[in-house]
């Protein structure tokens, strides 16, 4: 057992350099594309091409299931976080037409900062009042406007499996801009690359579409709470992952 312990260690060792090299050679040519190419479609095609072949140079497949759909209208997509590899994972699955909505800190992390910015993406600060006000206004004037959103209401992830409480920032915009709202439920992430790992392991992700709740579904009372509450039931039954604002 204990040799089988060691074999299994060396080789998600030499696996996880396999495809960190894998990923690299990928991302960097795809990184200077994307900085360099003009419009923003045609930046988000080359985003979303690269971020599939490299999961299929990592040896990592991705298996979408769809029990709902993506409109072709604009929507907010809303998708569980458990790994770095969640928005790249986003960015595989649904169209090229998404903006992200991204925490303000990754600001400080150039290299990733830049590219998300040149792929539109939106930062939001959730911390200083005043400018997360400014932030969520300007956000509602683009999903008004008709963009398609993608959020991770949990803001951030841990090592320790489930889900976190959701932010209402997501919820509050598709309610006020009049939008439907699209749960995605992410699957094998956090094995694949947990918080607490520096090189990642084998496995499979799985991304599950869900079913999509049209403005009708909301409720009257506090529209946006009750939709926050029907999104995050539905992605916690279609992960195997705990409920973390729930006492053990």
């Amino acid at each position: 057992a204990l040799m089988m312990q060691l074999l299994r260690r060396t080789a998600h060792f030499f696996y996880g350099i396999y495809a960190c090299l894998a990923f690299l050679t990928v991302a960097l040519p795809a990184l200077v594309l994307i900085v360099s190419l003009p419009g923003l479609s045609n930046r988000r095609w080359m985003a979303k091409h690269s971020a599939r072949f490299a999961f299929r140079m990592m040896g990592v497949p991705i298996r979408v299931r769809n029990t709902g759909s993506v409109p072709d209208a604009s929507c907010v997509v809303v998708a569980n976080h458990a790994s770095y590899l969640d928005g790249m994972i986003l960015t595989a699955v649904l169209p090229a037409n998404f903006s992200f909505v991204i925490k303000q800190e990754v600001r400080k992390v150039p290299l990733a900062h830049l590219l998300l910015r040149r792929l539109g993406s939106h930062f939001v600060e959730r911390f200083n009042r005043h400018r997360s006000a400014m932030d969520t206004r300007r956000i509602l004037k683009a999903a008004s406007a008709g963009q398609a959103l993608a959020f991770f209401p949990e803001g951030t992830f841990e090592p320790e499996p489930g889900v976190r409480a959701f932010r209402s920032g997501a919820f509050a915009t598709a309610v006020r801009a009049g939008l439907p709202v699209l749960p995605v439920a992410i699957r094998g992430s956090r094995g694949i690359l947990p918080a607490s790992a520096v090189l990642p392991r084998p496995g499979r992700l799985e991304v599950e579409i869900l079913e999509l709740l049209e403005d009708a579904d909301y409720g009257a009372d506090n529209p946006a709470i009750a939709l926050k509450r029907r999104v995050r039931q539905r992605i916690l039954a279609a992960i195997d992952e705990p409920d973390l604002t729930q006492p053990a």
